[in-house]
């Protein structure tokens, strides 16, 4: 169904710094390319705050009828410790630490990453590239930024000449930041680096005798800088220009105007059309920061397994809670932020299960057309999910005064009304209904315990007890089939 003919939504572009009409190159489909984590630790709680947004992005335009090819990257070589291109490869350190290979590393922690990603509802993107997986497309940009003019090799590593490509572009577009005050603010360290200028970024890095990861190239055996990946994959898989590249704040310099930088070398043309970034996330106030110890991995939120939290939480809760900030604004984790977002929660998600109890009116007391164009232009308005909760919660006192026998609707308002909610709920938002989720297990457990008795009764020759057992669940909707294998059960 193409909705998005009829809703026009407004983005948050990061490279104009206001709302803007959002239109795609291609009619009806949408490509977009979001910054993914760099596998050399475990998933950081921050980070799954700006995957979180960007499948909600991701839901939003499916539900619209969109046909969206969603990129999201695996940076598992060239991340080197800062950004001035110093210090070792990210994970080749944590490889060196622990004494195993990297890519045990690289396996490691995209396992979890993954994990962490289905805990909490993610719908997979796309396409899932890795940077070891274009090497070569990566060594061929290179050559053609050379080929321009920008770039340089000395030592067998090349760097991007910043100032340069600043006589004729501008390198600091999207951030803000003018070339002359880098200039200012950079302190120069003689004979520390090999770069024309300190503003000048790796496109290839020459490896030392220790350095594991390396490939060989026509300059150095080494490694691809950290910009460069996502350039040659966005590039790959959605084009010279796309529509959507998302990432948290922090990106926004260098790595996001690097990119820029490369891709516009090479095409000549805007990659991007819209640029969207989220804000970061606090716990208790404060930066979380491993080094503090404030900080706290989203599977320790589930297990209820750390020193922050005073227990566990569902991970559709954590969603909640995360969904109630305005993506751009910065947003406090904290045990008394969560245990008001599970009550609110809980609220919703017990509306949701009480409206498949509700019997059609003669009238309508509501106007459900109203409000589920009141759902839609919320997301219409940059993705706003707060405003779009709000009115989940103006729905949740409807279906109170229906309970009440206040309120009530028409059988046509009341199936419009079912699959409006839960679509915005359970599509777009990607909540779970934990409670659901909870008596579904307890029913299966309580059938297999009475499927083991009415076995029990059978090897006992009880033809009764079993009858009686089998004839009771059929009853309640619950049909037992004996099979080769044992018994299985279906609810009707």
């Amino acid at each position: 169904m193409e909705r998005y003919k009829e809703n026009k939504i407004k983005v948050y572009n990061s490279l104009s710094k206001k709302k803007e009409n959002f239109t795609p190159i291609t009619e009806g489909y949408v490509g977009m390319y979001v910054c993914g984590p760099t596998v050399y630790s475990n998933a950081h709680l921050g980070n799954v705050r700006t995957f979180m947004f960007f499948d909600i992005v991701y839901r939003y335009l499916l539900h619209l009828g969109y046909k969206v090819r969603y990129v999201r990257n695996i940076t598992d070589a060239g991340h080197l410790e800062n950004d001035a291109d110093e210090g070792e490869d990210r994970i080749a350190k944590k490889a060196r630490i622990e004494k195993i290979e990297p890519m045990e590393v690289v396996q490691r922690y995209t396992v979890d990453f993954h994990n962490v990603l289905k805990n909490y509802n993610f719908l997979p993107p796309s396409i899932e590239p890795t940077a070891t997986g274009h090497i070569v497309e990566q060594i061929e940009m290179i050559k053609e930024i050379i080929e321009k003019g920008l770039a340089y090799e000395v030592n067998g590593s090349v760097y991007f000449d910043v100032l340069e490509y600043n006589k004729n572009e501008h390198y600091g577009i999207l951030s803000g930041r003018k070339v002359e005050d880098l200039i200012h603010n950079t302190r120069t360290l003689d004979g520390q680096s090999d770069k024309k200028n300190p503003q000048d970024f790796a496109l290839w890095k020459k490896a030392d005798e220790r350095h594991i990861m390396r490939w060989p190239s026509p300059w150095s055996d080494g490694f691809p800088g950290w910009h460069l990946e996502c350039s040659v994959m966005s590039t790959k898989y959605l084009g010279e220009q796309f529509d959507i590249h998302g990432g948290g704040m922090d990106l926004k310099f260098p790595h996001h105007e690097c990119e820029i930088a490369q891709s516009k070398t090479c095409s000549g043309k805007t990659p991007v059309n819209y640029w969207m970034h989220t804000n970061m996330l606090l716990l208790n106030s404060q930066k979380m920061a491993k080094s503090t110890g404030n900080f706290i991995l989203p599977n320790e939120i589930l297990s209820g397994e750390n020193d922050i939290l005073p227990k566990a939480f569902a991970a559709s809760v954590v969603r909640f809670f995360n969904l109630q900030a305005n993506y751009r604004s910065i947003l406090d984790f904290s045990g008394e932020a969560l245990e008001a977002s599970e009550k609110g929660h809980t609220k919703l998600m017990e509306a949701v299960n009480f409206l498949d109890k509700i019997a059609a009116g003669k009238i309508s007391t509501f106007n459900v057309q109203e409000w589920e164009n009141s759902c839609y232009d919320a997301m219409n308005d940059d993705f706003n999910t707060p405003i779009l909760i709000a009115n989940l919660f103006e729905a949740v006192k409807v279906i109170n005064h229906i309970k009440e026998q206040n309120a009530s609707l028409t059988a046509p308002d009341l199936f419009a009304f079912k699959k409006a909610l839960n679509g915005f709920v359970f599509d777009i938002l990607g909540l779970t209904n934990e409670n659901s989720k909870d008596s579904s297990e307890k029913i299966n457990g309580v059938v297999e315990l009475l499927i083991k008795l009415r076995k029990e009764a059978r090897e006992n020759k009880d033809w009764a007890l079993s009858d009686q057992i089998r004839d009771e669940l059929i009853v309640l909707g619950i049909q037992l089939k004996d099979g080769k294998e044992g018994t299985t059960f279906s609810v009707n």
